[in-house]
């Protein structure tokens, strides 16, 4: 049996994501990627090649993605997140024509054809807003954990509008709503309208069709997801763990990468 590897190293957290030849994914690991993205990469490689029962040496091919891609020495490619959304996406979910994908420093909407590949896309790199890093610092504001923001969103039955995207601004404008004693569960659920309503532009400016799916860590946040299907009319695509869906298909490019050949 022959196996390959899928690398995400993100600002944030990274991935690792093991597949046979068969295109099956046997197993994935996710890290911390903490202030050294080589140790990172290497631990997560380690564990996900443990909880499937394979060496390090039965990998035959292994690609690297992700913003710290450029510095993963045992990756045999390195390949732009962007294509590896793409095909980790359509995998996973075959009729998706448009991958939203919010991860910790940047957001990017991604239009793809039947096949997995990029059609087109647009990408918020230069700023926190409609990002991880933003619903971060905005949690550690509420003094809540991130992963509870969505169940508070939820509640809401309206929402109080913020008026600016830019983390600082933000961040003031939520203080001040604080103080004056107003329902966080609105406060949080207006910073989500806000986040959404950011990425809703870059996908218009792409251009939405197919089906949608959404990978990166905020899809775990239902209220972010709850809001993108009520603008959409529709259900989204949210696989079981959405962080793992870049190194999957960077895997899957690991395994393309031979069948080329």
């Amino acid at each position: 049996m022959t196996y390959f590897a899928g690398i995400d190293v993100g600002s944030l957290s990274t991935e690792a994501v093991i597949i046979d030849e068969d295109a099956t994914m046997l197993g994935y690991s996710i890290q911390e990627t903490g202030a050294d993205p080589v140790r990172a990469a290497t631990e997560a490689l380690r564990e996900a090649l443990s909880l499937v029962g394979v060496s390090r040496e039965q990998l035959h091919h292994v690609v690297a993605t992700g913003y710290g891609r450029i510095n993963i020495p045992f990756a045999d490619r390195k390949i732009t997140e962007i294509s590896c959304h793409a095909m980790g996406a359509h995998h996973l979910f075959p009729d998706t024509g448009t991958v939203i994908d919010i991860g910790g420093q940047d957001s990017k909407v991604i239009r793809i054809n039947a096949e997995g590949r990029v059609l087109d896309f647009t990408m918020n790199d230069k700023c926190a807003a409609g990002t991880g890093r933003f619903l971060e610092v905005m949690a550690g504001t509420f003094g809540v954990p991130v992963q509870e923001l969505g169940e508070l969103s939820l509640k809401a039955q309206k929402e109080i509008p913020i008026s600016s995207v830019c983390t600082v601004f933000a961040e003031s404008e939520v203080i001040s709503l604080i103080a004056q004693n107003r329902p966080r569960e609105q406060i949080i659920r207006g910073l989500h309208r806000a986040v959404v309503s950011r990425v809703w532009g870059m996908a218009q400016s792409v251009g939405i069709e197919g089906a949608v799916t959404m990978s990166g860590g905020v899809a775990k946040n239902r209220g972010i997801v709850a809001l993108f299907e009520e603008n959409l009319g529709h259900s989204i695509h949210i696989h079981s763990e959405p962080q793992i869906i870049g190194a999957l298909g960077a895997a899957l490019l690991a395994r393309g990468e031979i069948h080329q050949k």
